[in-house]
């Protein structure tokens, strides 16, 4: 064999290498980008699975817990009512306490009473309709 085949040869060689590794390459490259496509469906499909599976457990958390908040909401206003009765009471007293003492301090001071003022009032009508009766008569 002349240097000249095998330099042909050498080089039929290596342009078949060349080919099998381009070929090779792009085999992997497909196959890559087909199982990245599969794993982005399998990724969507068990992502809606998953979701619905979330969904589902909520709803039954939400069951069983629905039945207890209702329970201590009832216990929280029963309580609450209690209490704004006592306050109210509370309050009713502690005003009635405050009137008859402001009252207390005003008489000691001369002021009339509201009763006091109506009596005077009611005088003083009778008095006018006395006063006209004897300018009339």
């Amino acid at each position: 064999m002349s240097d000249k085949e095998n330099i042909e040869d050498t080089h039929s060689e290596a342009l078949s290498d060349e080919k099998q590794l381009s070929n090779k390459i792009k085999d992997s490259a497909r196959q890559i980008w087909l199982a990245g496509l599969g794993a982005y469906n399998k990724a969507e499909e068990d992502a809606g699975k998953i979701f619905d599976k979330l969904v589902k457990e909520g709803e039954e958390i939400e069951h069983m817990t629905r039945g207890v908040v209702e329970k201590r909401i009832k216990v929280v206003e029963d309580t609450v009512e209690g209490v704004k009765e006592k306050a109210t009471g509370t309050i009713g007293k502690l005003e009635s306490v405050f009137d008859q003492r402001v009252s207390k301090a005003l008489q000691k001071m001369g002021i009339p009473s509201r009763a006091e003022i109506k009596a005077l009032e009611a005088q003083i009508a009778d008095l006018k309709k006395q006063l006209e009766a004897s300018k009339k008569g």
